[in-house]
């Protein structure tokens, strides 16, 4: 699972947020999809420019995280390294590309988790919403706050 901050999360409530405000999806598109939409608001890149590196490799997200080669100096190695960089995992995007990771969907009620595609706008905004929430929660547990000292009564 990603390494929780406040960065990463913040990223996943702005992606859903503009995909559920009609920002490009398309699944089989390699810049808008799932990974892509996030990759675009933790990189800054566009959806073209995405494409056009996942183009010079072979497969979608899923294959091409498989074959991800930190030395290889691919563009697409690139962008997962940066993606990596933010906090995620190999595994955070290959589950993000099909929705599937099982802490995150175990938090979405049954009737609505088993009805759930990889590959539908509001489902990937709910996945999102989810997983940004148990980053948060995450984040939470390991905040130490200071004891207060006692406050010295006035006479």
């Amino acid at each position: 699972m990603a390494n929780a901050s406040l960065r990463l999360l913040t990223a996943l409530r702005r992606t859903a947020q503009k995909l559920q405000q009609g920002s490009p999806y398309m699944w089989g598109h390699m810049g808008c999809c799932n990974c892509g939409n996030l990759a675009q608001e933790l990189t800054q890149l566009t959806k073209a420019d995405i494409h056009e590196f996942a183009l010079q490799g072979r497969g979608d997200w899923r294959e091409q995280i498989e074959e991800y080669c930190p030395t290889s100096g691919l563009p697409m190695d690139l962008l997962i390294a940066d993606l990596l960089n933010h906090g995620l995992t190999t595994s955070d995007l290959q589950h993000l590309e099909r929705l599937s990771d099982p802490k995150i969907k175990a938090l979405i009620p049954l009737e609505r988790r088993n009805q759930m595609r990889h590959n539908v706008r509001e489902d990937v905004v709910l996945y999102m919403k989810t997983w940004a929430s148990l980053l948060e929660e995450e984040l939470l547990k390991n905040v130490q706050l200071p004891e207060l000292l006692p406050v010295a009564e006035e006479v």
